[in-house]
């Protein structure tokens, strides 16, 4: 009988919250299974998401991602190395070194296909999409993994000062501005081509920390740092 917990527990900074790791690595199990890196990069991002919302400040933050990368790889399930494969692509900065070393050592543990394309992505066509004065600014960046597949995009919108109010990720980029032409062509909005330099500076700033993220927007939010990154700018 196979177990998510080691004989010896790993020793943790945290370790009141010992059981709320395991829960995530018990959570990993569905990864291998998924049918693509995008589908498993915003599985991880949720994850990611739901730890820094729950944190109380950014050290305990950063703590509590350092025990959790400890207690995948002390588990050394597929699905443990899948999600440390997915920190080190898309994670925060300060913890993808880390968790790649980490999915390195799992020495034998099978990894899906697709591991490979994690956060291997490259930036598209940025449109900005104005519903009204009030409504603020929607920004969809798209992107493609290597080889031009996997088409997606990032939705964010910012509202007064660039302050994000919405940050999701879209998987049918080709539905998603089919409607928003037809909302233009009924006058409901303006959509038009815009500098990807001058996206990637405003959604950098934004998603940072220096603005208040919405609790529906932290699902999305290391997905949305990762690709915000690849935007080009300064």
């Amino acid at each position: 009988m196979s177990t998510t917990r080691p004989a010896r527990e790993p020793r943790l900074m945290l370790p009141a919250l010992r059981e709320v790791y395991q829960a995530y690595v018990r959570a990993a199990d569905a990864l291998p299974a998924l049918p693509s890196a995008l589908q498993a990069e915003v599985w991880a991002s949720a994850q990611l998401g739901s730890l820094e919302a729950a944190a109380p400040h950014a050290a305990g933050r950063r703590a509590a991602l350092a025990d959790l990368i400890t207690s995948l790889r002390a588990a050394a399930t597929p699905g443990a190395g899948v999600f440390l494969r997915a920190l080190a692509a898309i994670g925060p900065e300060e913890a993808r070194a880390v968790a790649g070393r980490a999915a390195d050592s799992l020495a034998g543990v099978a990894e899906p296909d697709w591991s490979g394309a994690l956060g291997a992505v490259r930036p598209g066509l940025v449109y900005l999409i104005q519903e009204g004065p009030l409504d603020g600014d929607r920004l969809i960046c798209e992107f493609r993994y290597e080889g031009g597949t996997g088409l997606h995009a990032l939705a964010v919108r910012l509202t007064y000062g660039d302050a994000p109010s919405e940050i999701v990720v879209v998987g049918d980029v080709p539905a998603l501005m089919t409607a928003a032409r037809q909302a233009m062509q009924a006058e409901l909005c303006v959509v038009q081509p815009y500098d990807p330099a001058a996206v990637g500076v405003r959604l950098r700033a934004a998603l940072g920390g220096a603005q208040p993220i919405p609790e529906e927007g932290y699902p999305a939010l290391a997905l949305a740092r990762h690709r915000a990154a690849l935007l080009p700018g300064s």
